[in-house]
Formats: C-alpha cells, structure tokens, sequence
C-alpha cells in the first residue's frame, strides 16, 4: 500500500513544548500551547511486510536515493538508532516498537520512492520519517495504534537517536489538519482544529545557517529556575505571553481571520525578539530572517510574517489573503533573493457533506 506523511510547520508556540515540559520541575511555570499544521509537502512511500528485515530505501534530495537494511533484532536496531544520521530514526522506532509491542511484529519494505519535503530546515523532516515508520508498521501488521498512539512511538523512536526533538514535531501525523497542542509537564493534549475557509502561506528556507543545538542550550540555562532578568523573561515569553498570543491565534484560525493571524504574527515576532534575543543574542538577532520580514517590495502582499521553530537564520512564514498574493510573493523573494527557495502552505476548509 502506498502512504504520505506530510512535514510539520509550527505557526505559532516554538520552544514551548519542551518549556512546558519542566513544569514537572516547577510548578510555578506556565503550560506550554503551540497551534501547528502539517505541510502540503511530505514523504510518499510504498510500503509491504518483509519476513525478518528493516529495509528503507529513501529518495533524498537531488534525487539520490540511499537505502538502509538491518536484520529486526533489538541489538542491530538499537545500534543504527545511536549512531546518528538518516537512518537512525527508521531504527529508533522499529526498535521501540519491538520493546514496546506486545503483538508479534516481523519485518518491514519501506520504498520512499518521492520526497519534497526539504530536510533540516524546521519542518520536522526527522519527524516525518518517524512518524512514516510507526504509520507503516501499524498498516502492515494491523497494530490498531491510533494517531496518537503512532506519534507517542514516533517521538520514542526519535528520542532513541541523539536527537531531543519536542513532542510537538510528531504532530505531521495530523496530516494537514490544524491542531493546537497543550504540554503541561508529562502531559499533552491535543485539539483538533478546522477552518471554514482555505488560509494562504508561503514558507522560505533562508539559504542562510544557524545553530539549533546552541539556540536550544542557551534557552535551556534558563530553566526550570531563572536565576536573572534575561532569564525570568525567557521563561516570561515562552509561558503566558505566547499562550496568550497562540491562544488568540487558534481563534483566528478557526474563525478563517487571515488578517488577525497576520497581526499576532507580527506581534509574536516583536515580543520573541525582545524576551529571546539577549538570552542567545548570536543567533536569534537573525540579520536575515529580519531583513525578509521588513523587505519593502513584499509588504503589499502579506498581512504578517515570523521565524519558524527555533527561529534564527534558518525559514520564514508569511500569510497572504489568497493565491494570486501567495504566487506573487514568491516571485518576489525567489528574484530578490535567489539563495532562497519558497514553499506554498494551504490550510484548506473542511470539506461539509
């Protein structure tokens, strides 16, 4: 059978997933809230039972494939999963399902024979192939998992690797619905979300660099207790000021608002910058991502525009009233700035009997 799993935009709430995490170390925190998206680009896969062996062949980007073959056994999987790199998360989730699993699960075919989905640029690319894994187990081997079933062992997968994602980046197994996600120390829940009316963003990968490991380190010192002004605002900003602008932003979405969306995004970049930036000044004053969203030629077309997951230097959004705006800003970034390269982003209705 064939699936697409989808990459994973966070709109609104980066940093609060894991912030919200440690009010199992201080109560005094606030809970954490993002309102995300999967992406209209993702991993297509044909996937089919092996009798004993993990084999993921993977369209990369360029189009160079490579491919991956381990025997199902916990020792091989789990030391594919610490080594690092591609592969690993593909091992990370077999291997968790194998622990985890009370039902007899044999080998997997995974032919990953289309991606346009850019990978590392802060739509959860990691996360989507995890989720790829967990989904196509669940198929093949009918597990029963439900959607949050299979991202519980998608994150548990990812965490086996040396990457420490959030909970929030498993959301992509949501497919293109939005939905808003509460982290209150261990606990998270999840609300599913629609809107009555299709909602326009472009996506652009700055063609810059940034540090997402030194980015999460610094904002990291400042928990679970400030020990200084910079730090107490770090903490101050990712509790009530972006739940409160998250918040407002779930309303917006729901009521189809592109224009209050644009505004909160506006308003969630300004205080970012001003609670953030001193507590990782080298990378979140984000020269570029700064000169994107004030460049003048594209203000007529947007109605508001912010960083994208940890921020820094690394992709932008923007949300624009329909097509033609979404088509025209495009055209403008990619002749502008041709190191840059643009993704469309349709949040489409719900679709009414």
């Amino acid at each position: 059978m064939k699936i697409l799993v989808p990459g994973r935009l966070c709109l609104f709430g980066e940093h609060s997933d894991w912030a919200g995490g440690y009010r199992s170390l201080n109560s005094e925190l606030e809970v954490g809230c993002t309102l995300l998206v999967g992406t209209n680009q993702g991993l297509y896969a044909e996937i089919k039972p092996h009798s004993n062996l993990l084999i993921l062949s993977a369209c990369l980007s360029g189009g160079s494939r490579k491919t991956l073959t381990l025997p199902m056994g916990k020792q091989a999987l789990l030391a594919e999963a610490e080594k690092g790199g591609f592969f690993s998360y593909a091992a990370g989730v077999a291997y968790q399902l194998l622990v985890k699993s009370d039902k007899c699960v044999g080998g997997l075919e995974i032919d990953n024979y289309r991606t346009d989905l850019p990978i590392q640029k802060g739509l959860s690319s990691s996360a989507a192939v995890c989720v790829l894994v967990a989904r196509a187990f669940n198929l093949v081997y009918n597990l029963k998992m439900s959607i949050r079933e299979e991202m519980e062992c998608a994150y548990l997968g990812e965490i086996t690797t040396p990457s420490r994602c959030g909970r929030m980046d498993q959301a992509c197994a949501y497919g293109n619905r939005p939905i808003a996600m509460i982290f209150d120390g261990d606990r998270t829940d999840i609300i599913e979300l629609s809107v009555p009316t299709d909602l326009f963003f472009v996506i652009v990968d700055l063609g810059a660099s940034k540090n997402t490991q030194e980015i999460l380190r610094k904002l990291n010192e400042c928990y679970p207790f400030a020990r200084n002004e910079v730090q107490a605002n770090v903490q101050k900003y990712l509790g009530s000021v972006s739940y409160q602008i998250t918040q407002a932003a779930v309303r917006a979405l729901q009521a189809g608002d592109a224009q209050q969306i644009g505004i909160l995004m506006k308003q969630a970049q300004a205080e970012f910058d001003k609670h953030l930036i001193p507590a990782c000044s080298q990378e979140l004053t984000a020269p570029i991502l700064h000169q994107l969203l004030n460049y003048e030629p594209i203000q007529p077309y947007i109605l508001g525009g912010k960083g994208v997951g940890s921020q820094g230097d690394g992709t932008a959004q923007f949300i624009v009233t329909n097509k033609e705006n979404q088509q025209k800003l495009i055209e403008i970034i990619e002749r502008d700035f041709p190191q840059m390269q643009c993704l469309e982003l349709t949040i489409y209705a719900e679709k009414t009997s």
